[in-house]
């Protein structure tokens, strides 16, 4: 990974950060991209490699764009994509959700990582080399109980993924994607809007992943020989069986 130009979206906080932290340990160079310039100043103090920001919410179009032809000709050359930036709105039935959630997942989570990845595709597409690694869930591979707009964004960013790999395959970049379960990150007080004690309850009893964890799986995939591709990965905590079947200690 030494050197390489590692672009991460959504690298402000949970597995954003910790992916960020995992390639700078490896030399990589990053492009870190969040919508909280603070939060990206605060992290790039802890990084020990070059880094250039980009400030940006995925769900708007001209911005994507323009963020990445702000960028100076060498940090074009990508090497590897990892689209992290995504979210979870609200926890309800079809029949009481609230349309603003439904707007912000899809528009965030399916959207948004097709922006990015559209921008960064011309340099990949000329040198025929480069690794898309998209960030899914557990949500993308089984429906639960009220989770049904989340879920159609997962499994939209999995069924694109699929369909990007196809599309790429004869340029020889690789297309992958990761679906974790559960990972005690700052995702559930989003969802909750910011009731913690709402949120915690997500993760009692079950020792969920961390998102370092998870960095370490995305690590793994862009480590590999470019001649395999780890095309899908699902990653669970040990008490966690599927998308709803949780052991929980009593």
């Amino acid at each position: 990974m030494k050197d390489k130009i590692i672009c991460i979206t959504g690298a402000s906080s949970g597995i954003g950060w910790a992916t960020a932290k995992a390639f700078a340990n490896q030399g990589a160079r990053l492009i870190l991209c969040g919508r909280r310039k603070e939060k990206l100043d605060e992290l790039e103090e802890q990084l020990r490699v070059e880094t250039v920001q980009l400030i940006f919410d995925v769900r708007e179009r001209k911005a994507v764009f323009k963020a990445f032809e702000s960028l100076a000709s060498p940090w074009k050359k990508i090497d590897v994509l990892v689209n992290n930036a995504g979210n979870a709105h609200g926890l309800d039935p079809v029949q009481t959700a609230n349309i603003d959630d439904w707007d912000a997942m899809i528009d965030g989570n399916v959207k948004g990582l097709m922006y990015v990845t559209k921008a960064v595709l011309p340099h990949m597409v000329e040198s025929k080399k480069g690794q898309i690694i998209n960030l899914g869930s557990i949500a993308g591979k089984e429906v639960y109980p009220n989770g049904s707009v989340y879920c159609s964004s997962k499994f939209a960013v999995d069924a694109f993924t699929s369909g990007l790999r196809i599309d790429l395959n004869p340029l020889r970049i690789r297309v992958g994607a990761i679906h974790p379960g559960l990972v005690e990150t700052e995702f559930s007080e989003v969802r909750f809007k910011g009731d913690e004690q709402r949120a915690a309850k997500v993760y009692e009893g079950i020792d969920a992943l961390t998102a370092e964890d998870v960095a370490d799986a995305i690590l793994y995939m862009a480590s590999v020989p470019e001649k395999v591709n780890i095309a899908d990965m699902v990653i669970l905590p040990t008490r966690q069986a599927n998308a709803y079947i949780n052991n929980r200690e009593s």
